[in-house]
C-alpha cells in the first residue's frame, strides 16, 4: 500500500465473516493462502456491495467454480507459480468469461510466467496489482469494472418525508477490537431507501431536521437495533449493539421500556450503546447521568460521540459515567503522521482509560492509523478500512457464515 504496510496484510488477522452470497449481488472469488489478505479484500468488497468466496488454495476453488460464476477472480501468484496457472488453465478449460486480477509480491520474472499462461489462454486480465496494495487500489478495480453498488447520488430529501413513506432502515457497521483483532461489537446508521434515488446516506436527510423527526428517527433505531439483537441471539450470535440518539430523545422516549420489551431476554446478553454527542451531553450532565443509572439496570450504557468538538469542561465530564469515548474522526485522520492529531488521540484514549471507559476511535481509513492508534492503547475503532455500514441481512448472514467457516459456535465471534 502507500505507506508500505498494511496491519491485515502483514498478518495481523481481523476476525471477519465472509458474506453470505446474495442471489442479486456479483460474486467475486478471492484465491489466496494468506487469511488476512482474503479477509482484507472482502472487507472492500462486501462494502461496495460485492459477495465474495474466499479459497486458500485449488482444491477448494475448483469445487466452487463448478457451481458459481464469479464476475472477477482475485488471484494470488505465490512462491509457486505453478498453482496460479492451474487455476487459470481451470477457468479456461469451462469457458469463464469475467475478469482475473493477479497479485503479487513476486518478481516480475515469475509474475510473467503466469501472464503468458493467460494470454495462451485468452482469458480477460487486469493489470497485476503488486503487494501490498491499499483499499483505494481496490476501489479503483471495482469502479473501473462497474461493478457493486451504483455512486451515492447528491440527492436531498427531507426527513420527515422519509418517515412518512417508510424509507428508513437501519445498517449496521462492525466495531473492532484494536488489540485483538476481532469483532467487538456493531453500529446502527440510518439509510434512506427512495424509489427514485436509491440509497441515499444520512447527508441526504437530516440537515435542517426538526427535533421532533429526529426523535422518532432514534426510536426507530433503537426498535431496529434491539430486533437485531434478539434476532443475532437466537442463532447464537451475542453481540453489542449500539445507536445514536440526540440528548432530546433520552428524555422523552421511555428508553426503558423499549429495551425491555424488546431485547434478548437472557442474563447473558451482551448489552446496548447509546451514542450522544458531546456537543449535546454537555448540555444536561445532569439528564445523562440519571439515564445512565436507570438504563444500567437494563444492561444499557452511554458513550459520548464526536468526542473533541465541544470543548467540554473535563472536571464535569468525570462525573458522568460512560462507557465508551469516541474520538472525533478529525483527530483520527492521519493520527500517524500528524503532529498535531497524533497527541491529541493519545490524550483522548489516555483520559477515556483515566475515566475507566474504553477509546473508540471512527472513521479510520488508514493502516498507518490503525497502527498508531494500536501503539496509543486505542481499544476500538471503526470506518472504511475495518468494514463499512451494511444491511441486517447482509452483516447477519456474514457472522453465521464466518462461525460456520470456522466450525465453532456463533457466539464465540462475540467477545
Amino acid at each position: 500500500m502507500a505507506d508500505g504496510s498494511h496491519p491485515i496484510l502483514d498478518g495481523e488477522n481481523f476476525e471477519r465473516a465472509p458474506e453470505a452470497a446474495s442471489p442479486y449481488a456479483p460474486v467475486c472469488f478471492v484465491v489466496d493462502e494468506d487469511r488476512s489478505i482474503r479477509n482484507f479484500l472482502s472487507l472492500i468488497l462486501h462494502g461496495a456491495g460485492i459477495d465474495t468466496e474466499e479459497f486458500a488454495d485449488r482444491t477448494s476453488f475448483a469445487r466452487a467454480i463448478a457451481q458459481r460464476h464469479p464476475v472477477i477472480v482475485f488471484l494470488n501468484v505465490g512462491t509457486e507459480t505453478g498453482e496460479a496457472i492451474e487455476i487459470l488453465q481451470l477457468l479456461a478449460q469451462r469457458g469463464y468469461v469475467g475478469f482475473v486480477q493477479l497479485m503479487s509480491r513476486r518478481g516480475p520474472t515469475a509474475i510473467a510466467q503466469v501472464q503468458n499462461a493467460s494470454d495462451q489462454r485468452k482469458l480477460q486480465m487486469l493489470p497485476v496489482l503488486m503487494k501490498p496494495f491499499d483499499n483505494s487500489a481496490v476501489a479503483g478495480i471495482i469502479r473501473q469494472l462497474e461493478l457493486g453498488d451504483p455512486a451515492p447520488t447528491t440527492a436531498k430529501i427531507k426527513l420527515d418525508d422519509a418517515l412518512r413513506n417508510g424509507w428508513i432502515e437501519f445498517w449496521y457497521q462492525p466495531k473492532i477490537s484494536l488489540r485483538k483483532k476481532q469483532l467487538a461489537g456493531v453500529e446502527s446508521f440510518a439509510r434512506a431507501r427512495h424509489p427514485q434515488f436509491g440509497v441515499l446516506s444520512p447527508g441526504a436527510f437530516m440537515p435542517g431536521a426538526a427535533k421532533a423527526d429526529l426523535i422518532i428517527l432514534a426510536e426507530l433505531a433503537l426498535v431496529s437495533a434491539l430486533k437485531a439483537a434478539a434476532r443475532c441471539f437466537k442463532v447464537g450470535i451475542n453481540l453489542r449493539f449500539a445507536v445514536n440518539m440526540p440528548a432530546d430523545a433520552l428524555a422523552k422516549l421511555p428508553i426503558a421500556d423499549i429495551v425491555r420489551a424488546l431485547r434478548p431476554q437472557t442474563d447473558h446478553w451482551a448489552g446496548l450503546v447509546i451514542d450522544v454527542t458531546e456537543e449535546e451531553i454537555i448540555t444536561d450532565l445532569a439528564l445523562a447521568a440519571r439515564m445512565a443509572e436507570l438504563l444500567a439496570h437494563d444492561q444499557v450504557e452511554l458513550a459520548i460521540d464526536d468526542f473533541g468538538r465541544g470543548y467540554s469542561s473535563l472536571a464535569r465530564l468525570k462525573h458522568l459515567p460512560f462507557c465508551e469515548l469516541k474520538v472525533d474522526r478529525t483527530f483520527v485522520n492521519d493520527c500517524g503522521v500528524d503532529r498535531i492529531n497524533a497527541p491529541l488521540c493519545k490524550t483522548i484514549i489516555d483520559l477515556a482509560h483515566n475515566f475507566g471507559s474504553a477509546a473508540v476511535a471512527i472513521g479510520i481509513e488508514k493502516a498507518s492509523d490503525v497502527r498508531a492508534l494500536t501503539k496509543m492503547g486505542c481499544d476500538m475503532g471503526q470506518g472504511f478500512l475495518l468494514g463499512q455500514p451494511m444491511p441486517e441481512e447482509r452483516f447477519m448472514s456474514l457472522l453465521r457464515q464466518r462461525a460456520v467457516g470456522q466450525g465453532r459456535p456463533a457466539a464465540a465471534l462475540a467477545l
